[in-house]
């Protein structure tokens, strides 16, 4: 546009030759108040002078701070109008001269009022019911249309007549409600300039507090430092402010008073009877205050004043005894004593544990105002004891116990009078005794105070209430009768006591013999007659008839019926007895019966008992060995499963002579159905079946304590160690092998000599190039001896890579060793070894053609362990560079299909057949895998096959092994190498 303009003026300078032109732009300006502008005087020719001019006609010089005129450069000046007023409008010219010529031009700036807001503030709040005027002022010119708008739509007051704009542009809401609150959009056009602008205004409309007690009535206890809770709700908008007042005295937190911090909850500590009254509480917000008022009742909880110990003796007429209380309201005072309760008008009797009517009316309850009294009539020692009396009312009870002592004679509790015992065993007869006060004991006999000087097996131990005689018989005469007498301030009362001699027990009686292949369980009857004393044995006897008796004691259980022999052989016919053995003695044995054992057979299931674990998923499940069927028990068969599924657990295999397993790892809260079966040489044995829920899963579980299953803290790191460690190893040994470092690239360089699989990796890529050039060609095997070669014994340097280094590349897959070794001791029959003896014996070895399961990638892709009878496809190429330097003497074998390869310790050029290796002899395979581990070794291998020539069919040379150490060479040929795996036979 520029370019034009100049080309515009450029003709009508070249036009109009010397005359000077002027133009302003923008040719017109409007304006807003406050705003800024500038307009741009450009003059055509050539001008000396450019000046502006005021409405009012006065130049404008570069000093007024609101007007501002700059000389941009010889043909333009521009004007500024900065923050522009009413004032600034008008008609403004620009004059320019040039000697005797003058040009000007005008512009009229022309300034008008924006829409703005004078008053619009926000929020505007109003309360709930009241006219509200949204207040909107704002001036423009000319002056503003408004519009109102509420939650995005136009407010249309021809429809709601609750609605009003008023002539100053206010809205007008007639009764506002809390739903008219909001935000309101007042929005201001002017139509001719388009111009539009708005204010949102949120209105808030406050709502007057209502407020509801919780309860209009509390009450509260006083005396006993309780507190009492009075509360109130308030709603409104805003939120309201509660307080409290007490007889017109507004209450703050003190001491007596505490207030909850929205003010609804009044708590009055220590509450006294003087609190008692009504609380009010004030809700109070911009819409105005409510109140309401709640009642405290203060009540006293009963307090039993009064009641004292009684003392009465037996067969008194009667005994009162007084009980009073205070409380408000006034309390209810009753009696209990026991588990018996007596109240006012009610007869009650010590038979009966509740109320009722007795006959002989012996206890009556007396109430007057705050005393109640108990009057107990015709005393019985029964009746000594502790008395309670309990006072109640409506907001609480008392109790207060008192204690009624009762003096009576002597009373000997009724006991087992007759006593066994036998000789020699000491017998105590007990005697005890109720008295109050206490009793004295005294034992005699036949007149005689025991113990006398005369007696040294008689003692006599007094306790408080009991009195004991200890007789050791050591003659009939100590067996008979013993008095007890008690005596005390009351009375006196004695009592006979008779001592037995004690007999041994009689038989008992044998009802069935249940035989089994090993076992036989004997059913029995108990004595008629145990003698007096507790049997603790049975003896049960055994034999075969006419031979000794056998025997074994059990001790006695109650209710023990049965007793089971073990130890019989099968098929035999036995005789069993029994006796029963008391502490006198042995009784008489029972009639003989007769019973055979059952042939050789099944076991018999065990019994199961299952022990549930501190850690309640852990079960021990034992079991009791039942009748083996004649035959040694081989192994116990446990297996298990939860009970909600079908599947059972791996079967586990327990030793004969275990007599639990340990169930680790269940799940929680299940039942489990566990199954142990015995088996012997004759078959299995019913399962033991027993079923058992494991505990329910903990919130916390603790450390393992003693279990057996559980790993310790220590094994725990010992395990995570152990597998950083082989971790480690494995990145070590993977960087050995690929990058050519690690720890044991390190030990190879520094203690073995050997730089590593990579040290040779031009050579190699040389050798892999060589032998991939033309696949009918053959790799060459160069067989050259050394005359000085170190060995073992020597302890010489290690022999750096050489001449003889194999130019291979070693296979991908095998990336397990080092370099390719054939392992030609006896222990390593493997394929490789066996095609190296049939070599060595002038076996023919057929050529093989290339296959695609020959190529390098498929022998990668073969395990590495083969089949030994496997047919090769190839005699190996084979590198000793790294083999062992002690003489491997092969394992004469048969020969094996023909293979081409022989002992790697020849010397002359081996020239292959055509084809690739038999992935028998792969490295990784057999032959690798049992290999022996030389470390340190030389690129040399010595071999003891003097004097024998190997050739093989198919080939350009042949191989003569002598006694020298050999060294070999793998030059490629012009053939390529067809299996990757010929450089590691």
């Amino acid at each position: 546009m520029l370019q034009i303009r100049d080309l515009v003026w450029g003709l009508l300078f070249a036009g109009c030759a010397a005359a000077i032109q002027v133009q302003i732009t923008p040719t017109q300006g409007e304006i807003s108040v406050g705003e800024s502008k500038f307009f741009l005087c450009e003059v055509v020719g050539d001008a000396k002078d450019i000046d502006w001019f005021s409405p009012s006609g006065e130049k404008i010089l570069p000093n007024r701070p609101d007007v501002i005129v700059s000389r941009t450069d010889e043909a333009t000046a521009t004007l500024t109008i900065y923050h522009a007023n009413v004032d600034s409008a008008g008609i403004y010219k620009c004059v320019a001269r040039s000697g005797d010529k003058e040009a000007q031009a005008t512009v009229q700036v022309k300034i008008f009022q924006k829409i703005t807001f004078d008053s619009a503030p926000s929020p505007q709040e109003f309360n709930e019911g009241d006219d509200a005027d949204i207040v909107c002022d704002v001036v423009s010119s000319p002056p503003p249309t408004i519009i109102w708008k509420h939650k995005g739509s136009r407010i249309q007051v021809a429809k709601d007549v609750r609605y009003k704009i008023m002539d100053n542009g206010h809205l007008l809401i007639r009764g506002i409600k809390k739903i008219d609150e909001g935000m309101y959009n007042c929005e201001a056009r002017i139509m001719a300039r388009g111009e539009i602008d708005f204010r949102m205004i949120k209105v808030i409309v406050n709502v007057l507090p209502t407020i509801r007690a919780r309860l209009s009535e509390v009450n509260a206890t006083a005396d006993i430092a309780s507190s009492a809770l009075l509360a109130c709700d308030a709603d409104g908008f805003p939120e309201p402010t509660v307080t409290w007042a007490h007889n017109n005295v507004v209450l703050q937190t003190d001491d007596k008073y505490t207030l909850s911090d929205d003010g609804s909850e009044l708590l009055i500590k220590s509450v006294k009877k003087v609190d008692e009254g009504d609380y009010t509480c004030i809700a109070k917000n911009k819409a105005g205050e409510k109140s309401q008022e709640v009642s405290l009742n203060v009540f006293v909880r009963p307090k039993i004043t009064y009641l004292d110990n009684q003392t009465a003796s037996e067969f008194d007429e009667l005994v009162t005894l007084t009980c009073e209380a205070s409380g408000d309201p006034t309390p209810a005072i009753s009696w209990s004593f026991q588990n018996t309760v007596f109240t006012e008008g009610e007869q009650a009797s010590w038979t009966r544990p509740d109320k009722y009517e007795s006959l002989d009316r012996n206890i009556v309850v007396r109430s007057h105002a705050r005393v109640s009294s108990l009057t107990l009539k015709n005393i019985l020692f029964t009746y000594a004891g502790e008395y309670l009396c309990t006072a109640t009312n409506s907001i609480g009870r008392d109790n207060k116990h008192m204690y009624l002592e009762v003096r009576y004679a002597p009373k000997i509790l009724p006991k087992n009078v007759a006593m066994h015992t036998w000789e020699g065993n000491a017998a105590n007869i007990s005697c005890e005794v109720e008295a109050h006060p206490a009793a004295s004991v005294v034992w005699s006999r036949d007149g005689l105070q025991l113990p006398s000087a005369n007696t040294t097996n008689v003692k006599v131990y007094n306790t408080p209430t009991i009195s004991y005689l200890e007789i050791t018989p050591d003659s009939q005469y100590n067996f008979g009768t013993y008095n007890c007498t008690a005596t005390n301030v009351m009375g006196s009362e004695s009592k006979e006591f008779v001592l037995i001699q004690a007999d041994v027990p009689s038989s008992p009686v044998i009802e069935e013999v249940e035989p089994f292949s090993s076992t036989a369980v004997v059913s029995f009857e108990e004595p008629d007659s145990i003698g007096g004393v507790p049997i603790i044995k049975y003896r049960v006897e055994w034999r075969l008839p006419g031979q000794d008796w056998a025997g074994k004691e059990y001790h006695a259980d109650d209710e023990m019926t049965t007793i089971t022999i073990v130890g019989l052989k099968p098929e035999t016919t036995y005789e069993v007895k029994m006796s029963a053995i008391n502490g006198k003695g042995e009784g008489e044995s029972s009639p003989a019966s007769t019973f055979r054992t059952e042939p050789v057979r099944e076991p018999t299931a065990p019994k199961l008992v299952v022990k549930v674990q501190e850690r309640g998923n852990i079960l021990k499940v034992n079991w009791i060995k039942q009748d083996d069927g004649g035959s040694p028990i081989k192994h116990y068969l446990v297996r298990y499963k939860a009970k909600h599924v079908s599947d059972w657990k791996p079967e586990i295999r327990v030793p004969h002579n275990s007599e639990y397993v340990m169930l680790s790892g269940l799940d929680w809260n299940t039942e489990y159905e566990i199954r142990v079966v015995a088996e012997n040489q004759q078959g299995k044995s019913e399962p033991g079946v027993i079923s058992y829920r494991t505990a329910t899963d903990p919130t916390t579980i603790p450390d393992e304590v003693g279990t057996g299953s559980a790993l310790g803290t220590g094994a725990i790191v010992g395990i995570l160690i152990v597998v950083f460690f082989l971790l480690l190893a494995g990145v070590d040994v993977t960087c050995y092998f690929l990058n050519k470092c690690g720890l044991l690239m390190c030990i190879a360089v520094n203690f073995c000599g050997k730089a590593g699989p990579g040290a040779k990796g031009k050579d190699i890529e040389e050798g892999q190039a060589a032998f991939t050039k033309d696949e009918s060609k053959e790799p060459i095997v160069e067989v050259r001896t050394e005359e000085e070669q170190q060995t073992p014994s020597q302890g010489g340097a290690p022999t750096e890579p050489n001449e003889t280094t194999p130019l291979t590349d070693p296979e991908p897959a095998a990336a397990d060793t080092t370099s390719p070794v054939v392992n030609l001791l006896p222990s390593a029959g493997t394929n490789s070894v066996a095609g190296g003896g049939a070599a060595a014996q002038g076996g023919p070895a057929p050529p093989v053609e290339a296959s695609p399961q020959n190529s390098p990638a498929a022998a990668a892709a073969r395990p590495g362990p083969l089949n030994a009878n496997a047919q090769p496809d190839v005699g190996p190429l084979v590198d000793l560079s790294d083999g062992p330097k002690a003489p491997l003497v092969p394992e004469p074998v048969s020969p094996p299909p023909a293979n081409a390869g022989g002992p790697q310790s020849q010397r002359d050029q081996v020239k292959a057949p055509d084809g690739s290796q038999n992935k028998d002899s792969q490295v990784g395979g057999p032959a690798e895998d049992q290999a022996p581990k030389v470390l340190c070794t030389d690129s040399t291998t010595p071999s003891h096959n003097d004097g024998k020539t190997v050739k093989a069919d198919g080939t350009k040379g042949e191989t003569e092994v002598k006694n020298a150490a050999a060294e070999v060479k793998t030059v490629p040929s012009e053939a390529p190498q067809a299996n990757g795996n010929e450089s590691k036979a």
